[in-house]
């Protein structure tokens, strides 16, 4: 069987889709991956084919955050031009295939071009509020300025509302697209991407579909990349060098200003040292002071186990990888899902949901001073030894017997 994986998005929304295109190789399955070009290198190092789709995103997380942002007509011409290349990239890539696995709301093109070809189409989520469902909110997006939506006890109407939200973005240009391809037009953009089928790859502890009768909704677990890359000595030798320190990370996002010092002095302040992760906004070291080390790309999988605790942004593969090492976690949320990735680990006890937006030095140092608690780190090893490791097999296995 050949199989696409496509998505739109950071190393988040990659890995996962790496980690299963290798599981469906080790069943003898041929993979093609279509996602940005910053990933092509590597996912090319691992011996599998990959199609670049749209501009490098490396940038984003370097962008002034006071630089003005695009007007309401500039913005209209990025999303007529991400669609298009999205119908041409994957309408060549996916010849041949037997079915496209797409990650990621954004994937306006997949399901319409596996549609058009006649094959199968599943779209996964890595996060439950993704999916539609009267038990949360919709995901905000909190760099156009929203907030974390007031908890309440039914969420219809919001869904309602998303869904024409959903229809007014890329209604237009999606069946302007599918009528030159002989489709009929779509009327609810929102289930024609997300499907009446999709799947959850996140685990059932840590972010639990809220209706477990469900059955439309298949949740194998998270899919993790497994990691064997030793540490760098440079780092074993500062790791050794006295206690656990607390690493400080933003991922792929765009990071609050001045953040290194309010991560390193927060750390000072608790007399704990910090390892802090460039991630795409290149976050600098303050000083030259030996109780900071400054990393790039790492093994999280190997770090996180030797820290004290895990202060990051509250993306799910972060997240994910945190809590499967035992370390306690600050999550600062800034957008889309990372506020539902904060509240869970506050929720677990695991962890502290610092508030959305941009730390003080006083803030973090509050949050951090209750998460290096003893007994948030005991529970912290307790939920690791109930998160499944076995996702991304069960869902390469569920893909070839059910399309193959």
């Amino acid at each position: 069987m050949r199989i696409l994986l496509s998505t739109i998005g950071s190393r988040g929304d990659v890995q996962p889709l790496v980690a299963i295109a290798l599981a469906l190789q080790a069943l003898n399955q041929e993979v093609r991956l279509c996602v940005p070009p910053d990933f092509c290198d590597w996912i090319e190092s691992l011996g599998m084919l990959v199609i670049p789709i749209g501009p490098e995103l490396c940038s984003t997380g370097r962008a002034n955050p006071t630089a003005a942002r695009p007007t309401l007509e500039q913005r209209r011409q990025m999303m007529a031009d991400t669609v298009a290349t999205q119908f041409e990239t994957i309408a060549a890539v996916a010849q041949g295939c037997d079915v496209i696995v797409g990650a990621t709301a954004l994937q306006i093109a997949a399901p319409s071009i596996a549609e058009k070809i006649g094959i199968p189409y599943v779209f996964v989520a890595y996060c439950p509020i993704v999916l539609p469902s009267p038990h949360h909110a919709p995901p905000v997006l909190g760099m156009l300025g929203d907030a974390p939506i007031p908890t309440k006890n039914d969420y219809r109407d919001l869904w309602v509302q998303d869904a024409h939200r959903w229809n007014d973005l890329w209604g237009s240009l999606l069946n302007s697209h599918r009528a030159s391809l002989g489709l009929m037009p779509v009327s609810d953009v929102r289930r024609h991407i997300l499907t009446d089928q999709p799947w959850l790859a996140a685990d059932p502890v840590l972010a639990p579909w809220p209706e477990p009768l469900d059955q439309s909704v298949f949740q194998p677990g998270a899919w993790i990349l497994p990691d064997e890359r030793p540490l760098s000595p440079e780092l074993e030798a500062f790791l050794d060098a006295g206690e656990p320190p607390v690493y400080f990370g933003f991922g792929s996002i765009r990071a609050p200003e001045n953040l290194s010092q309010v991560m390193i002095t927060s750390a000072r302040s608790l007399g704990r040292r910090a390892i802090i992760s460039r991630g795409w906004a290149n976050l600098p070291l303050v000083d030259n002071k030996p109780d900071c080390w400054v990393i790039g790309e790492v093994n999280q999988q190997a770090l996180f186990k030797r820290v004290a605790a895990v202060v990051h942004h509250g993306g799910a593969g972060t997240t994910t990888t945190a809590t499967l090492a035992g370390a306690p976690q600050v999550v600062i949320p800034q957008m889309y899902d990372q506020h539902y990735w904060a509240q869970r680990i506050h929720k677990l006890g695991i962890g502290i949901a610092h508030a959305p937006g941009t730390p003080t030095s006083d803030s973090l140092t509050i949050a951090l001073q209750l998460a290096l608690q003893p007994d948030m780190a005991t529970r912290a090893q307790s939920i690791a030894t109930t998160v499944r490791r076995n996702g991304v097999q069960t869902a390469a296995q569920r893909l070839i017997t059910r399309f193959y």
